[in-house]
């Protein structure tokens, strides 16, 4: 053989090898949009089928349908919202229009009513057979029964192309097309029989658990003779239907009871013009041939000028004897002879006032729908019983919904303190749904979190001053003290706030209110709550072995623990930060028995109702949260694969990494690496951080448009190392805290060859930017920094307001995250010495502050104070304001944006990369929308 040829064959057979040698492409800033993950998924009651959605981070979904053995049945474009029929028999969902046809809408700003429209599919997974409907506004599927009732959307008028005279034209424009009060048809399947039925103009429906009947108001046109307003009753089975109420009018709040022999709904039929509306109480046993009214306004049952509330939910207990609903003052009439642009606009601020004017303002709405529940008794002439009121204006119903009590709270009269507290104490009681009486729970108010048990026997709560969690007896109405005696604290022996530290919480009940199991840092107690009798479920495993066990009841809406159950409980070891589970029966005495554990993350188990098939997601640094179906959790079968592209970009490992400050704390973080990383290189650091993120070292983190936040991924598959040291504070001195922390685990990190000492910057979010802002006063280590949305003034920021919410930020330094742990002038020192705004003279580091116009945490002026004062001593600084944003950037195609300019801010000052035209020179505001200042700047360099 030639030597030529002996040459070729030798290339050719290099061919494969050379491939694999082939360097992985860093992740760049398209790749976002097809990036995927697992939404949704679902397992059928009898545990043989599973769904789950499929999601481009942008554009269009695909739903997959498939047995547990991971055999596919379907793959459905778009298919979005699904859910499984409660015989396992089909699957109903909602198609989504094409991402592309939406976009070319909005892009044409289509009106609301002209944008393209869902689809609503149903696949029968017994024979294949794929049913599609159109034009789908909102479906329901029965709760107990293969019945689905879906509805239309609402006749647009240029759809129409009557040929008809004008007069005819008109009378249309007038009623039936009328699109802002014009009901859509509705249609009823019986999925199992193959049958449906339709009923035009329907405004307002209503399923049964069951499915044996539907409900539904209906608004006829004007001059129809075919279809007449009311409320309507349809009987799937028989495929009667029953007209319950008459009228044109407004039916809300349509409820049934479980069985679905029973039916309540408010309504009112007033005139259109009528200044106030109030409603009525209708209700039906179906015994007769109509609703009837059994609570309206005026009855001497009510109090004086109340009603039946239209806002309030309606619904009976579980064995259909009481029927639970709202009641409220009756609305102000409207001074219809006021002009409005006559009278002035105010807020006016009183210092008597329970709440700021800004909270009051925030949450307006949902006080003028504000409603106080009552309870009424159908089958005992209507009995009514007012449980709560102006006063008692807070309440739950157990699970069990027979109970004869609900847990009441209050906070009347301890409000105010709340400015400063973060939370009211509140006063709990137990109202009785058969008397109303009102028995006081604790004689003094607390800012507990009372809870119910699920049968209603018990009430449940955590007494910060006694440090210990507490039973009241409704039966014998007696208080236990459950833990008290306890070897160990139920709350967060970790907390670094000048708060109260928060309770570790309540795993579950068992069945009959039993036992509960609470809490501590590790392990879970089991509790008798009448005489608080406690055992160390986990047998001290927890504590002995540090790990956190954890457990949540995976059927979905089953409410208790049944005495058989054997429980999976998520157990995280808390030096190796590794997540796994561990079973143990309810019942059992012997230690918890490992099933797994690794370096992995898992989401929530999800039981089949009636199997003991198991479904989650699992993920890892590197793999993708991918779907599996177990029945042990040992030996598993994966559905899903997403991501394939990822084989083709350079990821990043993660590492646990532990050093001791210089106050000699033991201190952890995760230190991420190029999936490339060579340690005969130097490489950039960027440290980012808020508060402790070392529990999330195996959680997947995909590639993604930042809300300003530090994309791990971006930066590590970019060449970058990144730190994430976890912060504990001392009450006082949160800024200096951070420069213990960060700073010598940074210094730590400095003495591997393969760290570029040289080359270091620092990235914070909202806290983390506040601490990225008191960083660079106190040292010159980085090179660069990038701080959203921070606090530089706490004098200023102290009285401030959190906008989003209307509530003042002065229990955020006082108490909680800020952590000065007392007010302005009681601790003025703590405030100037933590502000990183007077001490701005010391920065020697170029630094981009985002601060946002409609930021509602962070008061947009921080960052503002920042900037100026920075731009002022001459210092490199720019400011990002996002028009209209959050504190967070809600918009994707601003987090496109931030997530470009972030990585080309630390590419410039830690790589040499040639500055950017907007960080360089800038963007004028006369080339605002046209001119982004993304490309190089002409001879910019480092």
């Amino acid at each position: 053989m030639p030597k030529s040829v002996l040459f070729i064959a030798a290339l050719v057979c290099q061919v494969p090898a050379l491939a694999q040698q082939t360097p992985k492409k860093p992740l760049d800033h398209s790749v976002y949009d097809r990036w995927e993950s697992v939404v949704n998924p679902k397992i059928s009651n009898n545990g043989k089928f599973v769904l789950y959605q499929v999601k481009p981070q942008q554009g269009d979904g695909t739903l997959y349908i498939k047995t547990a053995g991971n055999r596919q049945l379907a793959q459905i474009g778009r298919g979005d919202s699904a859910a499984f029929s409660a015989d396992s028999r089909f699957v109903a969902f909602s198609i989504k229009p094409p991402y592309a046809l939406v976009r070319q809408a909005r892009i044409k700003k289509k009106k609301p009513d002209d944008m393209p429209k869902d689809s609503l599919g149903v696949y029968a997974l017994e024979t294949g057979k794929l049913t599609k409907y159109a034009n789908v506004k909102s479906w329901q599927l029965a709760e107990k029964a293969a019945v689905l009732a879906f509805l239309g959307n609402k006749p647009v008028l240029k759809d129409a192309k009557p040929k008809a005279p004008a007069d005819t034209l008109k009378k249309l424009t007038d009623g039936l097309l009328d699109a802002n009060k014009a009901g859509a048809p509705l249609t009823v399947l019986n999925l199992p029989a193959g049958s449906s039925r339709e009923f035009a103009a329907v405004t307002d429906y209503q399923i049964s658990k069951p499915g044996n009947r539907v409900a539904f108001a209906v608004l006829a046109p004007k001059g129809s003779q075919d279809v007449q307003s009311g409320l309507y009753a349809f009987d799937v089975p028989g495929g009667s239907l029953r007209k319950l109420s008459s009228g044109k009018g407004t039916y809300k709040n349509l409820a049934f009871d479980e069985a679905g022999k029973q039916l309540a709904f408010a309504a009112e039929k007033h005139p259109e013009k009528a200044l106030v509306k109030p409603f009525s109480l209708y209700y039906t046993n179906f015994a007769i041939d109509s609703a009837a009214i059994i609570l309206r306004p005026g009855d001497k049952t009510l109090k004086a000028n109340w009603s039946p509330s239209g806002f309030g939910k309606i619904q009976f207990s579980d064995n259909g004897e009481k029927l639970f609903f709202g009641t409220a003052p009756d609305p102000i009439p409207q001074d219809t002879s006021l002009v409005e642009f006559e009278h002035a606009k105010l807020d006016i601020w009183n210092y008597k006032d329970d709440y700021l004017q800004p909270t009051q303002l925030k949450n307006l709405k949902k006080d003028l729908q504000r409603n106080y529940l009552a309870v009424l008794y159908p089958k005992r002439g209507n009995l009514f019983i007012q449980l709560e009121d102006e006063y008692l204006r807070e309440s739950f119903l157990a699970e069990n919904t027979n109970a004869e009590y609900v847990l009441a709270l209050t906070d009347t009269a301890k409000r105010i303190a709340a400015q400063w507290e973060g939370a009211a104490r509140r006063q709990a009681f137990l109202v009785s749904t058969t008397t109303g009486q009102r028995v006081a729970i604790n004689p003094q108010a607390l800012k507990s979190r009372f809870q119910l048990s699920p049968n209603g026997d018990y009430a449940l709560w955590y007494d910060d001053a006694a440090k210990a969690w507490f039973s009241f007896a409704a039966a014998t109405r007696r208080t236990t003290n459950l833990t008290g005696q306890l070897p160990v604290s139920f709350t967060d022996e970790e907390n670094d706030s000048p708060t109260d530290p928060e309770p570790y919480g309540v795993a579950a009940w068992t069945k009959n209110d039993g036992a509960v199991l609470v809490y501590d840092r590790y392990d879970i107690w089991k509790i008798n709550p009448k005489t608080g009798a406690a055992v160390n479920f986990t047998n001290g495993l927890g504590r002995a072995g540090k790990l956190t066990f954890r457990y949540r009841i995976p059927v979905e809406k089953k409410k208790f623990i049944e005495p058989k159950d054997e429980l999976l409980l998520l157990a995280q070891n808390t030096e190796t930060k590794q997540w796994g589970y561990y079973r143990k029966a309810i019942a059992g005495t012997k230690a918890p028995q490992l099933v797994a554990i690794g370096p992995v993350s898992y989401s929530p188990l999800m039981q089949a109702k009636n199997a003991g098939t198991l479904l989650y997601t699992k993920s890892s640094v590197s793999q993708p949260a991918d779907v599996y179906v177990s029945t042990d959790l040992r030996k598993e079968t994966k559905l899903s694969a997403i991501n394939a592209q990822q084989q083709d970009y350079n990821w990043f490992t993660a590492e646990l990494v532990h050093w001791t400050t210089p106050q000699g704390h033991k201190a952890t973080g995760v230190l991420y690496k190029p999936e490339n990383f060579d340690p005969a290189k130097k490489y950039p650091l960027i440290s980012y951080f808020y508060e402790k993120l070392s529990d999330g070292i195996y959680r997947y983190q995909a590639p993604a448009p930042t809300p300003s936040r530090l994309d791990i991924a971006m930066f590590a598959s970019n060449g970058y190392l990144v730190f994430t040291p976890d912060i504990s504070y001392t009450v006082g001195e949160p800024g200096p805290s951070a420069v213990e922390y960060v700073n010598s685990g940074v210094e730590a990190l400095k003495k591997n060859p393969w760290v570029d000492g040289a080359h270091l910057g620092i990235q914070g979010q909202s806290w983390g930017g506040y601490q990225v802002a008191y960083l660079i006063t106190q040292t010159n280590l980085y090179a660069a920094a990038w701080a959203g949305a921070p606090v530089v003034n706490m004098t200023s920021a102290y009285g401030g307001i959190r906008w989003e919410s209307g509530v003042s930020r002065q229990f955020q330094y006082e108490r909680t995250q800020s952590r000065i742990g007392g007010t302005l002038w009681e601790k003025t020192d703590a405030y100037l010495r933590n502000s990183p705004l007077f001490s701005l003279p010391k920065v020697q580091t170029p630094v981009v502050i985002m601060a946002n116009d409609a930021d509602g945490a962070v008061p947009w002026y921080q960052g503002i104070e920042m900037f100026t004062d920075l731009r002022r001593l001459g210092k490199p600084v720019w400011l990002l304001q996002y028009n209209g944003e959050a504190h967070n950037l809600l918009k994707r195609e601003n987090r496109k944006d931030i997530s470009i300019r972030e990585l080309q801010f630390f590419d410039h000052y830690l790589k040499g990369a040639p500055a950017p035209v907007w960080l360089e020179k800038g963007v004028p505001a006369v080339e605002k929308g046209r001119n982004w200042g993304l490309e190089p700047a002409k001879g910019a360099g480092m």
